[in-house]
């Protein structure tokens, strides 16, 4: 029985064969297609005497070996170093054949190596070799000229012919280069350089006449000015964007030439056009950001940025001041001051109606305001809303509270070792991702800026579930037993409490940072400033509502801080603008008076009184009255008031933003003193937000701040950036578009489901502990 039974096949054998034929395969493929390609010149000499062959096993046909069979002689050997086989038998003369002449029809991707070049015996046979050469072998004109030089080298350095070997051994006899042991590369380069003499190609990039070529290289200039630093003049020569420009058909840029003719002609095109511009207005508005402290390149630095806002709502670009970090109210006051003569001359300084600043002391502005009366100085509204935020930290109780419970918290997680490696792993295993909390570095940090509070409530909130799932380990519920912090932690996260006061600072803050971003996007007018801060005071109280806040301490930091920003020309510009008229009972459009207070009506008239001469103020009030009683036409009120779609942003927007303007340069001529004053404060702007420099600018500009070339080759390339970036009215910096595109969709969505989450964990702990089921909690998290 069992001389005759079969023995059956083991499929693990199968598998493993089939694995090894198929490795077989792949490697015999992989060399084949090496070989094509270095057939074609794209690869090692040696190719065209080396043949890949497959070994098959004789009894089951299957692939078991691959090899390489050198086509000169049929010897076989191991493919495993191909480099090395054709170093040990081809170079070093082991191969019979190799150092024999070709034959003409043969494939060569590399001439003949110096080893098949015969030494020489005698000038007589020197001569004699070449000449033979020379008459037969035309096709290798390169062996021809490397048997001369060689040959006269050796005579001239005195070798000796003792020992000479017969002529068929001098053929085969090993000649070393300069380069090193074995070393043909100098050689192969110099075959190649005869080869594309005898038969030179064509550029393989496509034909552009001079006219493209020019336009183009235009283009790409631009865009590099544009990039404003954050490509470098040194990546220009990066050997794999010069070989794009080749195979686009175009010369590669030189450094030299972007930095300066080119440069210079680019600079002076768009400051002519900036100048001109300027100088056609009317009137303008100086708009400077920056002042605020930046750490560049190791050391305290600002970039204050200047620009101008035209009357038609454009705004251009005008210079940059790098300061030495914080600077005194007198010095901004000098900067500022520099920056309007620059632009108006000593003798048409009323052309800049006013100034407008970013994050500084208003003392500068409000010295310039009294020395200037027809000026109007203002501080920037995205930088009031932000201070707001830090109001809200400094002095509300559940900000304190809130910041306090999540700063502990956060250090807690981060700097216990235990609890930190839990954290990870469970936000890993929900989020996929492994990070640590964001928390400021100190309480005094918090104090100073908001920014580090918000992304730490922001980390927490999209954690809450992590960190319910921490919590409930039993490693965790074990080292709470003994560490009082621990308990404390565990209990703030379990607690309903702690996420109230969470969610309820957080969605102020996120509140007034999305209407500081839209001011900062919208760009709004000054008479914008009254409903713009109505509105935020509205939203305030709905907010103080909701989570059940009715000290009413909130309004009045909220009012605190509008009393701050307010400044008088918010009222006058919003009684004087058409867009803001009211329809009364009568079907007169009036100026809305009645949503000012008593003091802010005063202002209007101060405001007016001051910005006219002396013997101009009894006119403009008179005219004011008038405007008061009268309104402006109902069909041009209407006009001006026309609203439509944005089919960017699906915002209902004004059809005509230069409406208001232009209806008091027309058809309310008959205010001849109001309409002056009218037309140059319903065009301010009340954002100072204009060109943004990235990282990447302000870094140079600090980094060449001590080499005067230097520094005005960037002052330069900033300028043509800026320029060009504004007439785009393209306001945001690199960062910030790049923040935009990965920001991940539904971010905000995902963290209030989390919280709903998180209190129906808390909700189902009370439930479980009133039906004496503890264990309920812990099931619902894990």
């Amino acid at each position: 029985m069992a001389s005759t039974s079969s023995t059956p096949t083991d499929p693990s054998s199968s598998i493993l064969e089939d694995t090894a034929a198929k490795a077989v395969n792949k490697r015999y493929e992989g060399l084949i297609t090496i070989r094509t390609k270095a057939v074609k010149g794209k690869g090692a000499w040696y190719w065209a005497h080396l043949e890949p062959i497959l070994i098959r096993n004789t009894d089951t046909n299957i692939p078991k070996a691959v090899k390489l069979r050198c086509s000169l002689c049929d010897a076989v050997f191991s493919a495993s170093n191909p480099s090395r086989t054709a170093s040990e038998h081809l170079k070093r003369g082991t191969c019979p054949n190799f150092n024999s002449v070709l034959r003409p029809n043969s494939i060569v991707s590399s001439p003949l190596p110096i080893s098949s070049l015969p030494s020489p015996t005698s000038h007589h046979n020197h001569l004699r070799k070449r000449s033979s050469h020379m008459a037969t072998s035309t096709a290798t004109p390169l062996n021809s000229l490397a048997i001369v030089e060689s040959t006269r080298f050796c005579n001239e350095l005195g070798y000796s012919n003792s020992g000479l070997l017969s002529q068929q051994q001098q053929h085969h006899q090993h000649l070393m280069l300069s380069g090193g042991k074995d070393d043909l590369d100098a050689l192969a380069m110099l075959e190649n350089s005869i080869k594309k003499l005898k038969s030179p190609k064509a550029s393989p990039g496509p034909s552009l006449n001079k006219d493209q070529i020019d336009s183009a290289l235009e283009l790409l200039a631009d865009w590099f000015y544009e990039t404003c630093g954050s490509v470098s003049f040194s990546s220009l020569e990066h050997p794999k964007f010069r070989s794009f420009l080749h195979q686009v058909g175009l010369p590669p840029l030189s450094r030299k030439d972007l930095s300066g003719s080119r440069l210079e002609n680019r600079f002076l095109e768009a400051k002519t056009e900036v100048e001109t511009r300027t100088r056609d207005a009317m009137f303008f508005q100086v708009a400077c950001n920056g002042w605020k402290t930046k750490n560049c390149c190791n050391g305290e630095e600002n970039l204050v940025k200047f620009s101008i806002n035209l009357p038609n709502r454009t705004s251009l670009y005008q210079k940059a001041v790098l300061t030495g970090g914080s600077v005194s109210s007198k010095y901004a006051e000098e900067i500022m001051w520099e920056a309007v003569m620059s632009l108006c001359g000593s003798s048409a300084l009323q052309r800049c109606v006013g100034i407008i600043a970013d994050k500084y002391k208003a003392k500068a502005l409000r010295n310039l305001e009294i020395q200037y009366q027809w000026m109007v100085n203002l501080s920037c509204q995205v930088q009031g809303l932000l201070s707001l935020i830090n109001d809200f930290c400094k002095e509300l109780s559940i900000f304190k509270t809130a910041t306090e419970n999540c700063l502990k918290l956060a250090n807690f997680v981060n700097n216990k070792s235990q609890v930190r490696s839990s954290f990870q792993k469970y936000r890993l295993q929900e989020l996929e991702y492994n990070r640590l909390l964001r928390a400021p570095s100190s309480k005094c940090e918090c104090r100073k800026d908001f920014l580090p509070v918000y992304l730490m409530l922001e980390d927490i909130l999209s954690c809450a579930r992590v960190l319910h799932m921490v919590v409930c380990d039993e490693s965790y519920k074990a080292m709470s037993m003994e560490d009082s912090l621990a308990k404390e932690v565990s209990g703030m996260i379990q607690g309903e409490g702690f996420w109230n006061q969470l969610e309820a600072v957080y969605s102020l803050m996120k509140l007034i940072r999305g209407i500081a971003h839209e001011i900062e996007v919208e760009r709004p007018l000054i008479g914008q400033c009254l409903p713009l801060w109505e509105d935020l005071k509205a939203k305030v109280k709905d907010w103080s509502a909701r989570f059940n806040i009715v000290d009413g301490h909130v309004e009045k930091i909220v009012e605190k801080r509008f009393k701050k920003n307010y400044h008088p020309a918010w009222s006058a510009a919003f009684i004087l603008d058409p867009l803001y008229l009211m329809r009364d009972t009568s079907g007169k459009y009036l100026p809305p008076f009645k949503c000012l207070t008593h003091e802010q009506e005063k202002d209007v008239d101060k405001l007016i009184t001051r910005l006219v001469s002396r013997e101009e103020a009894h006119v403009a009030l008179m005219e004011l009255m008038k405007w008061r009683t009268e309104g402006l036409d109902p069909l041009y009120a209407q006009a001006v008031q026309v609203k439509q779609r944005d089919p960017l942003t699906g915002k209902m927007k004004i059809a005509n933003p230069q409406g208001s303007r232009l209806v008091w340069e027309t058809c309310l001529s008959e205010y001849k003193t109001l309409g002056k004053v009218a037309v140059r404060l319903i065009f301010l702007q009340a954002t100072s937000c204009g060109f943004k420099c990235n990282w990447s600018s302000m870094e140079w500009m600090c980094m060449h701040r001590h080499s005067r070339i230097g520094l005005e080759r960037a002052q330069k390339m900033i300028f043509v950036a800026a320029h060009s970036k504004l007439e785009r009215r393209d306001f945001l910096n690199e960062e910030e578009k790049d923040g935009e595109l990965f920001r991940m969709a539904g971010c905000e969505d995902d963290m209030l489901n989390e919280l709903k989450n998180v209190r129906g964990l808390v909700s189902a702990k009370y439930i479980g502990r009133k039906s004496d089921n503890v264990s309920l909690h812990c099931i619902a998290v894990c």
